[in-house]
């Protein structure tokens, strides 16, 4: 199925599976609003795309405010009139255990993970079910069906957002012709890990990334096309992406 000439909203866009779902998507002829703080980063990567002669506009927005998710999606409607995507893929992945108390992280990734979510898809719903179509992307996570340690307000986040996948597909699905995927990828490089405080764990990301393959951003970025692409009497409803010497 032909996508150019879509629009999409992507969140997270500043840096690691969202920029690189940005690129993929912009090369495919679809209008991109970069959505993300930190705005410098964003007019670079929307610099980037529109150098190469495709669509794109940034749009700092923080996803744990609604007004903020709200105002970068009626600014894209504004000046595309619609949004057919959305990439739900800001997150946040600060390690520890949970006996070290580390309250102000876990509220922090309950806000961008799960809260963030929300708001995003809050922002765009009443738009696609004006146009009776659309297609929507929550980045969950291998840690959303299987439990670390270090990682337990993490995969509860994650968990989450696989549950609220299902019931939004269940609702709005059949209802409104929006489509509903959820992406479950393993260890991917990104700047999650940077996030790591505790010196412990963050020293065991460091010697795991040492020593085996993680995926690519760009590797993620082409599920999504895979999933955004599949006919429209196909609803792609799961997609796990792991690295291959992973045996999860």
């Amino acid at each position: 199925m032909s996508i150019r000439g879509k629009v999409a909203l992507v969140t997270g866009a500043s840096s690691g599976i969202g920029a690189a779902t940005a690129r993929k998507l912009a090369t495919e002829g679809v209008v991109v609003g970069l959505a993300a703080r930190r705005k410098e980063r964003l007019d670079a990567l929307a610099a980037e795309i529109t150098g190469a002669g495709r669509k794109a506009v940034a749009l700092p927005a923080d996803v744990t405010d609604p007004a903020s998710c709200k105002a970068a999606a009626d600014a894209l409607i504004t000046q595309f009139g619609r949004i057919d995507v959305l990439i739900n893929n800001a997150g946040l992945m600060p390690l520890s255990s949970v006996d070290s108390l580390r309250v102000d992280e876990w509220k922090r990734m309950v806000d961008v993970n799960i809260s963030g979510v929300l708001n995003a898809t809050a922002a765009v719903l009443p738009q696609m079910i004006a146009q009776h179509s659309g297609h929507i992307f929550n980045m969950s996570s291998i840690a959303g069906r299987k439990v670390f340690a270090g990682l337990a307000v993490y995969c509860a986040t994650k968990a989450a957002v696989t549950a609220f996948s299902d019931g939004l597909r269940m609702e709005i699905g059949p209802k409104h012709n929006i489509r509903v995927t959820c992406i479950q990828p393993g260890t991917v490089k990104s700047e999650l890990y940077e996030q790591i405080t505790d010196a412990s764990y963050r020293k065991q990301m460091d010697d795991l990334a040492a020593s085996m393959t993680y995926l690519d951003g760009e590797d993620i970025a082409d599920t999504i096309l895979f999933a955004l692409k599949a006919p429209s009497r196909m609803d792609v409803a799961e997609l796990f992406v792991l690295p291959t010497e992973q045996g999860w």
